[in-house]
């Protein structure tokens, strides 16, 4: 009897369970329909008024059904990260520095507006996510006054006691140290950096983190873009806390410091010793530039890779495979567990009493924090750890993990605590390349699905079973490879100007190795280093690495010519919409970012390469010709500059200057007539293929003479003058004139020369930093050369009598 009784009182609590949480898709169903009904009511209320009742009322019933879909499955939380990195983008790109009473006083107008607009749903949502616009901005505005970094404004020798924070080989054979500041004499800066980054020739023996330091250096502010819109490198400075760069004049001196280094600090030199014992140990077993490869993948110490190596990377499209990213931290994690439950397999009796499969996960996300703490801590290692955290943690809590909503996790913390990331490379390659793959593979998951509940499942056998796995496999790398290289080249492009033609057949290439191979061989050699039982795992790393780079080299060498020329920042904000509105929805919303993604590829189309670029010390000025080559001032250019214009400009040929010594100015001038500069000992001039005529004139101990400007005022159209004590030498309708101190102030320029009738042809000048500074670059008001000084010279000794 109480049996009979116990069903229907089961079934009822079954069904009083079912209507008081309704399983998801009935939740789905019901928001749909509520969306529907909205906007039914639209059209009912359009006809009563006797509008016009055309397609775009059942595009309006549509889209409120996608809107209504996207909200019951949880994307639209997706949009958070997206919208806080827009606000800290918008800090970082905007020309004047917003005060906190306007910030403060916007968050709380934007919070109030929402409250009062809380019976209109899709006001309150613009309100709310223009609130989230603005928590981003300050959130990056709090960074920024928190780092307070204090930067030295002009280049400096000094005599500089401090504590050794790190120590990397680099591949010239020099060394960099990063050293923190102690005291300073002859002369004692009253604004000393904190912490500066110094190159060494050499030494001392045994030197390692934390140890002191005393040396003859000569200390320089950080520069500034290479060129408008490019990496900044003071910016990066500023929030890595580094105040000035610069290297030792001979060998520093080991010294005893007294002055506590504090727990934290002493912390951080302990964990930094570590990975560079580990670094060493890397280098000496696997040896050569394999060894130092090893030691990139591992503790993240890249500096020691020869440059040969890193280009045949870039240009194979497999410099990914030494940034420490989601990739390694994977197949760390999977190693682990793989071996931790194949460990437990050989105990039945204990796998099959306690959760394994738990214990396994937990080893996992300890030896995964060990790798992020050893690798360096970068955007990529961070975002990766934070994605398996997530993951590992649900399966060890029972819970299930949503990997795009682990992404958007993971976005979120480094947005919050680190947003000046947002602006780097390194988050906007490895979020947006993860965010496509997820995206991407959802997409062909469901297309499985449908094409399996159409077609029943026949299994394979014997030989038919690994062709197909091959096949699968070959596959999922090629569309691994083609959806995260779509997705990063728009970035790459951005920052580097640089893609890589044959990126797809490199990876197929050489990721199974670096899968396979490198990386298990890596995690195997990590753990049996304690027991000096490396070095079979160490040679098979090193033959993994070895193989690599050679698929890499010979990609590299068959690649055509990777630079693709500068792209507007209009086109990669619109393709970036593109790609979020693309990531981020799962239903036909997706069609929204069709008409973005035309507007990007039209801008790009359309867009107009610079003409002419100058280095911010003024010493280098490049100008393209009418072939795409570029024409240079200088036998020995800056190789990094030149690297980066040629990129910019989509060209690699460089033209070299012809010497005129001892020519007059009116013979300079008059040969000036092929795309290349002529110089004497004074000047030099390039007639550019639009007519104008450009003139640099050379640094020199005495500022040029009223009468050479006089002549170059007249006959040129553009100078440029290495000398911040000449300010304005040509009057109004005459030449223009970039000066040494308008550089110093403004930075790196590109110049831009239109094509008219007119007798002095329009030059359009952008420079790369604007005035009044942001926090980042307010050192630059203080060097001489902004201050419209000559170079400092000390004074001559005076013989007492």
């Amino acid at each position: 009897m109480g049996d009979e009784l116990a069903v229907p009182e089961t079934d009822e609590r079954a069904q009083f369970a079912v209507g008081m949480q309704a399983p998801e898709a009935q939740v789905e169903a019901k928001v749909i329909e509520m969306g529907q009904a909205r906007a039914s009511h639209t059209l009912i209320a359009a006809r009563k008024l006797g509008l016009p009742t055309p397609l775009w009322h059942a595009w309006n019933t549509r889209t409120r059904a996608a809107l209504s879909q996207e909200a019951a499955r949880g994307t639209l939380f997706l949009w958070l990260p997206v919208l806080l990195g827009a606000g800290a983008l918008g800090y970082f790109a905007l020309p004047v520095e917003p005060p906190a009473y306007a910030v403060v006083s916007g968050l709380f107008a934007l919070s109030f507006m929402a409250f009062l607009a809380s019976g209109k749903p899709f006001l309150r949502v613009a309100i709310l996510a223009t609130l989230i616009v603005l928590l981003g901005l300050t959130c990056a505005k709090i960074e920024s006054w928190r780092a307070a970094t204090p930067m030295l404004g002009a280049e400096v020798t000094t005599r500089l006691t401090g504590r050794v924070a790190s120590i990397e080989a680099r591949a010239d054979g020099r060394l960099r140290l990063t050293v923190d500041l102690i005291s300073t004499e002859r002369p004692q800066l009253r604004y000393a950096p904190a912490r500066a980054r110094l190159s060494a020739r050499s030494i001392p023996e045994g030197l390692r983190p934390g140890d002191g330091i005393q040396g003859l250096v000569r200390l320089m502010p950080p520069s500034g873009p290479i060129r408008p819109r490019a990496y900044d490198f003071s910016f990066e400075s500023y929030f890595d806390g580094l105040g000035a760069v610069g290297f030792f004049m001979k060998g520093p001196e080991r010294v005893e410091i007294d002055q506590s280094y504090g727990t934290w600090r002493s912390s951080l030199s302990a964990l930094q010793r570590l990975r560079e014992h580990l670094a060493e140990r890397l280098r000496s077993r696997v040896g050569g530039a394999e060894g130092e490869v090893a030691a990139a993948l591992i503790t993240g110490m890249r500096g020691g890779i020869p440059e040969e190596y890193n280009e045949h990377l870039r240009r194979a499209g497999l410099a990914h495979v030494l940034a420490i990213s989601g990739l390694h931290m994977a197949l760390a994690a999977f190693t682990i567990i793989g071996a931790a439950r194949l460990g437990f397999a050989f105990f039945p009796g204990f796998s099959s009493r306690h959760p394994v499969r738990k214990y396994a996960a937990a080893v996992a996300l300890l030896v995964c924090f060990f790798y992020l703490l050893v690798s360096g801590g970068g955007v990529a290692a961070q975002r990766s750890f934070l994605m398996l955290a997530i993951m590992l943690l649900a399966l060890l809590f029972d819970r299930a993990a949503l990997t795009m909503r682990n992404l958007a996790f993971a976005a979120l913390i480094v947005i919050v605590t680190a947003p000046h990331e947002v602006v780097g490379p390194g988050f906007q390659m490895s979020f947006s390349a993860t965010a496509a793959l997820i995206a991407g593979y959802a997409v062909w998951n469901a297309h499985r699905i449908k094409r399996l509940s159409r077609k029943p499942y026949a299994e394979r056998k014997g030989a038919a079973k690994f062709a197909h796995l091959i096949i699968v496999s070959i596959c999922g790398i090629a569309l691994t490879s083609l959806i995260a290289g779509t997705a990063t080249t728009l970035y790459g492009v951005w920052h580097f100007q640089r893609a890589s033609p044959l990126a797809l057949g490199a990876n197929l290439a050489a990721m199974p190795v670096a899968s396979v191979v490198v990386m298990p061989s890596a995690v195997a050699a990590i753990a049996t280093m304690p027991l000096n039982l490396d070095g079979w795992p160490l040679a098979l790393m090193g033959g993994g690495i070895s193989a690599v780079m050679g698929i890499a080299r010979w990609f590299s060498e068959h690649s055509p010519i990777d630079a693709t020329g500068a792209i507007p920042l209009s086109a990669t904000l619109c393709l970036t919409a593109a790609l979020a509105i693309l990531t981020t929805t799962t239903t036909s919303l997706r069609l929204a970012s069709l008409p973005l993604l035309a507007m990007g590829l039209l801008l790009i189309s359309a867009r107009n390469l610079p003409d002419i670029f100058i280095s911010e010390d003024a010493r280098l000025v490049a100008v393209r010709t009418s072939d795409g080559a570029l024409a240079v001032n200088r036998n020995r250019p800056n190789a990094f500059a030149l690297e980066n214009w040629l990129r910019a400009a989509g060209t690699e040929t460089v033209l070299k200057p012809e010497g005129l010594s001892g020519a007059a100015t009116a013979e300079v001038f008059a040969r000036a007539t092929t795309p290349r500069f002529r110089c004497n000992e004074a000047f030099c001039v390039l007639r550019h293929q639009h007519g104008a005529i450009i003139v640099h004139v050379m640094k020199s101990e005495a500022p040029p003479s009223r009468r050479l400007l006089d002549e170059l005022c007249g006959a040129a159209d553009l100078i440029i003058i290495n000398d911040a004590r000449i300010d304005g030498p040509c009057g109004l309708g005459r030449a223009r004139t970039i000066t040494a101190q308008d550089l110093a102030r403004g930075g790196s320029a590109e110049i831009s020369i239109a094509s008219t009738a007119q007798e002095r042809p329009p030059f359009h000048i952008a420079f790369a930093v604007s005035e009044p500074f942001r926090p980042w670059h307010q050192q630059r008001q203080y060097s001489r050369a902004a201050r419209g000084l000559g170079p400092y010279k000390r004074s001559p000794k005076t013989s007492k009598d």
